[in-house]
C-alpha cells in the first residue's frame, strides 16, 4: 500500500476541497458633473462611460449617462458637507454591473457631451472595487468634465461667396453653453458678462484679425460683424473662455471667397 507523507496528504486534501473563485455581480454608479455646472444627462446626449480592468485591458461595461441635469440650488448654491450628496434620484447617471472574482483596479472613463461632438472632452479615473461591495450610495463615482460647448451658428461651414462682392460684412454668431447645456445669461448663475467669447480669423493660413462677440440678447447667443476683404480661404475659430476657472470651448467654420 502506498503511504503519503503528512505534508503531502494535507496538500492533496486542500487541492481536493478547493473551490474555484466565483465572479460576483458588483454594481457601480457613475455620474458626470460638468465643471462649474450640473450633471451631463439626456438633454445633451449624455456621456459615454466605459469601465475597464486596468491590469488586463478587458472592457467590463459600457453605457451612457441618462437623466436630468440635477437641482441647480443643490449643486450650485448650497455648501457641500462631508457625507453630503449633490445628486437625487433623477440626476443623470449610468449604473454598471460587473462580474469580478477578486479586488480589481478599474479605469472608469467618460466622454461627452454626445450631441455636441465638437465640444466633447474625456476624463478618466482609476478605482479599486471589491467583489460584492457596490459603489452606488450617495453620488456613486463622480467624475468632473471640464469645458464649454461652443457651436458656431453663422457663417455655415464652407460658405462660398463671390470675390466681386467684396468687401462684404458677415455675421459671426455662436451658441455657448456649459457642458451640461445650462445657458449663459447676464446676471444669472452662469453670467454671460463674465465669459470671453471671441472669433480668431485667418485668411489663407495667416492671421486676419480678431472679433469680440457680444451677448446677442437671447440666452447663450453671441455675435459680431466682420468685414471680408478679397478672395481667399477664411478660417474662423470661435472660443469661449471663463477666466475664473479656465473653462474653455472651441468651434470652427470656414468661408471660401472666389
Amino acid at each position: 500500500m502506498m503511504k503519503f507523507k503528512p505534508s503531502l496528504l494535507i496538500t492533496l486534501v486542500v487541492l481536493a476541497t478547493a473551490v474555484t473563485a466565483v465572479a460576483v455581480p458588483t454594481q457601480i454608479t457613475v455620474r458626470v458633473k460638468t465643471k462649474d455646472a450640473k450633471f451631463l444627462g439626456s438633454s445633451m446626449g449624455g456621456a459615454l462611460i466605459t469601465v475597464k480592468n486596468v491590469d488586463t485591458g478587458e472592457l467590463l461595461a459600457k453605457g451612457v449617462t441618462s437623466g436630468s441635469t440635477g437641482n441647480t440650488d443643490t449643486i450650485m448654491k448650497k455648501p457641500l458637507t462631508r457625507g453630503g450628496s449633490i445628486s437625487d434620484e433623477k440626476s443623470a447617471s449610468y449604473t454598471a454591473t460587473i462580474d469580478i472574482d477578486e479586488p480589481t483596479l478599474l479605469e472608469i472613463k467618460a466622454y461627452g457631451p454626445l450631441v455636441q461632438r465638437q465640444a466633447a472632452n474625456m476624463v478618466a479615473i482609476t478605482q479599486w472595487v471589491v467583489p460584492g461591495k457596490h459603489i452606488t450610495a450617495g453620488d456613486g463615482i463622480l467624475l468632473e468634465l471640464p469645458g464649454l460647448v461652443v457651436d458656431v451658428l453663422s457663417p455655415p461651414a464652407h460658405l462660398q461667396l463671390q470675390a466681386d462682392a467684396m468687401p462684404q460684412t458677415i455675421s459671426i454668431a455662436a451658441n455657448v453653453t456649459m457642458m451640461c447645456g445650462c445657458p449663459l445669461k447676464p446676471g444669472d448663475v452662469w453670467d454671460a458678462n463674465k465669459f470671453e467669447v471671441k472669433a480668431l480669423i485667418k485668411k489663407d493660413g495667416k492671421p486676419a484679425g480678431e472679433l469680440q462677440l457680444q451677448f446677442a440678447g437671447s440666452p447663450s447667443q453671441f455675435s459680431g460683424a466682420y468685414e471680408l476683404k478679397g478672395a481667399g480661404t477664411y478660417e474662423i475659430t470661435v472660443y469661449a473662455y471663463d477666466q475664473a476657472n479656465g473653462n474653455t470651448g472651441v468651434d470652427k467654420t470656414s468661408i471660401m471667397v472666389q
